[in-house]
């Protein structure tokens, strides 16, 4: 029989009233180190805190702590391999094992073990409590990966997905949050709508960044604005479909069915496809294009935010999220990026 374990969501109902832990021991005469310990799961609390914690709180005990059965170990999906490397994650409920992938943001995570025809080998490098599955296509999620460790002790898996797919895997509770970016003619919220499209409601969007997202170019094409960029005969790298910048490229270059030679996961991976001379030009956020040393036409600028289901809001990962996106060290140091504003970042709104 599996054991029972007890999930805290005291640190994010603290949080959602903007208190301290100090500030918490003072309302609920529970100490702070106790408040510590029950927050980061390292110690149950008695029938009285409980009761203290949710009475300061305004919680129920049973909206502050979820009693759950410990769950074996499953595959997020199959390897594609009989042997390699594996990451550890609990989302929600469930303990996920992740075949490791690379990731062109943060370059080789450390792993929690190796898998073989034989079974598993496991050595844990991080807590899969205190590990965050993230899908998207930020190129800059390190900035947020490093203040996540460094303030929190939460480990980012990044995993490389464009926002539809990262959206697919939310939906099956695969990942913690999804990254979209999504554009329309409308004015209206595109990254709302397409999220209750494919998800439904009770999901939340946390904005991380306004970016500038356009056509990255071989410094030798001499075209220099969407019309005539669009007119004019390039080798183009694209976007797998469903992507936010494939999206863009599409609306480019018309309703007229295309076939693409080559396609590319993220936005440095196109940069580095025209860099490397496969292509001429390729949908791309500035950041990239800059990077690879392109030239880069701006033809707007977009929404790149997060998505996570409500019910995980009080959950130490996505608590961790909310707090650092809302820290001015994190929204200084994107602030440096090229075609970042962050004059948004840690908004939050549900999805009706």
């Amino acid at each position: 029989m599996n054991d029972r374990i007890l999930s805290s969501r005291v640190g994010g109902a603290r949080h959602d009233r903007g208190w301290s832990q100090q500030d918490l021991a003072a309302k609920s005469g529970v100490s702070r180190a106790e408040i510590s310990a029950v927050e980061t799961s390292r110690q149950a609390p008695s029938t009285a805190t409980a009761l203290r914690l949710a009475a300061a709180l305004g919680r129920t005990v049973e909206e502050l702590f979820i009693l759950s059965q410990e769950a074996t170990p499953s595959w997020a999906w199959a390897p594609e391999r009989a042997q390699g490397r594996y990451w550890e994650a609990r989302v929600g409920a469930r303990r996920l094992l992740f075949p490791v992938e690379p990731s062109s943001a943060l370059g080789i995570q450390p792993h929690d073990g190796c898998f073989t025809p034989e079974g598993l080998v496991t050595k844990p490098w991080a807590d899969a409590d205190k590990t965050l599955v993230v899908a998207g296509c930020d190129p800059a999620v390190g900035l947020l990966a490093a203040e996540l460790a460094r303030r929190d002790g939460i480990r980012v898996i990044a995993l490389t997905r464009g926002s539809r797919e990262a959206l697919e895997l939310l939906k099956r509770g695969l990942v913690h949050a999804a990254g979209l970016h999504w554009s329309d003619d409308s004015g209206e919220d595109a990254n709302a709508a397409m999220v209750a499209r494919v998800l439904g409601d009770g999901f939340r969007l946390v904005h991380v960044a306004r970016w500038q997202e356009g056509v990255a170019l071989e410094s030798s094409v001499r075209a220099r604005s969407a019309a005539s960029i669009a007119r004019a005969k390039l080798r183009w790298i694209a976007r797998e479909k469903g992507s936010g910048a494939r999206h863009v490229l599409d609306r480019l270059l018309g309703a007229r069915p295309r076939r693409f030679r080559y396609e590319a996961r993220d936005h440095r991976a196109v940069a580095l496809a025209i860099r490397s001379g496969y292509a001429q030009a390729g949908i791309a956020v500035k950041l990239a294009a800059e990077e690879a040393g392109l030239d880069f036409v701006m033809l707007q600028q977009e929404d790149y935010e997060l998505c996570y289901r409500n019910d995980l809001r009080g959950d130490e990962p996505i608590a961790a999220l909310r707090r650092a996106l809302k820290r001015a060290e994190l929204r200084r140091l994107t602030r440096d990026l090229p075609g970042l504003d962050v004059a948004r970042m840690g908004e939050e709104r549900s999805v009706a």
